[in-house]
């Protein structure tokens, strides 16, 4: 299979600058939720504020003209109420086998931080929660400030010009941050690339796995064929496990035999009082995803997962 394959590559030291590009198919397991689906708490939340599709609330422009939609998401959406599962801590495991060059996710769920990646591995496309400042002249405002009138119901404001502060979540109509432009560097030096939990359907992110040598061995780890896995056959040295990803992880783990290592370094993360997760709606079997593109919405994806917002996409 694919996955005994990249791991034989992987235990013959033939891959030792492992680039992970993840989507919100990764968070799914922590149980976080999706604001799109119809009869969930959050859906239900969104529509009194009549918002004309639920994305919108991610658009710049509709911020500067209604704020509220936004910040009531953004309620449910601050981190520190899920657990990292066992997908990211496999990825904090490429780091601890020094094998791991950068992770760049599509989420702002903050998982990837929660579990112990590093920051200087940990490329967050979409920007965080972990900052705020004006949407309008980009004055930093006091991220704990802004969480707390958030959390109050209240708007945040600059007080340099008196416009709407937000988080440093990255809307439609705006530029990626500064650190995702490390893939012009990064890829080109990966000899593996792992794909997990995206549907890699907006750009600029999609075609980031595109530009790794083409004898370079790609791992897509997803529910369904997607980007260039989608055409056939595939590149010579592709693999792609379709399934669960959850399932998916551990079997990999388990071909590099470290399953045992993974779950220690859980149980010792759980030691260090990471929060339990939070009931955010009636409905207990309920799962979201901190993800706002309807990209990965699509049942071709792992799950639904946070898409691009960078300018390019959006001009």
């Amino acid at each position: 299979s694919g996955l005994s394959s990249v791991a034989l590559l992987v235990k013959r030291g033939r891959c030792k600058k492992v680039v992970v590009v993840a989507g919100a198919g990764i968070s799914t397991a922590s149980g976080i939720p999706d604001f799109r689906t119809p009869g969930t708490g959050l859906y239900a939340n969104l529509e009194k504020y009549n918002v004309p599709y639920p994305e919108a609330i991610f658009n710049i422009d509709y911020f500067s003209n209604d704020p509220q939609p936004f910040f009531s998401l953004a309620k449910f959406l601050y981190p520190g109420g899920h657990r990292p599962n066992y997908i990211h801590y496999f990825i904090r495991m490429l780091h601890h086998k020094g094998l791991l060059l950068r992770v760049y996710t599509q989420n702002i769920d903050g998982l990837e931080k929660l579990c112990g990646i590093p920051d200087e591995k940990l490329v967050e496309a979409h920007g965080s929660f972990a900052t705020a400042s004006c949407h309008l002249c980009h004055t930093p405002y006091p991220s704990e400030e802004a969480k707390c009138a958030i959390m109050s119901d209240n708007v945040p404001t600059c007080s340099f010009c008196a416009a709407t502060v937000k988080p440093d979540v990255v809307f439609f109509g705006e530029d990626l941050p500064q650190k995702y432009f490390l893939h012009t560097k990064d890829f080109p030096k990966a000899d593996l690339l792992i794909i997990m939990g995206t549907s890699l359907k907006i750009e600029p992110f999609a075609s980031l796995v595109n530009t790794v040598g083409s004898s370079v061995p790609r791992l897509l780890l997803n529910r369904h064929a997607v980007g260039p896995f989608e055409r056939v056959p595939l590149r010579r040295r592709d693999h792609m496990e379709l399934g669960d990803l959850a399932e998916t992880i551990r079997r990999f783990a388990e071909f590099l035999g470290w399953n045992g290592e993974i779950e220690e370094m859980m149980k010792d993360r759980e030691a260090l009082s990471i929060p339990a997760p939070v009931s955010i709606s009636p409905q207990k079997d309920q799962t979201f995803n901190l993800s706002r593109r309807s990209e990965e919405a699509e049942p071709d994806s792992e799950t639904d997962s946070k898409s691009s917002a960078s300018s390019n996409a959006s001009k």
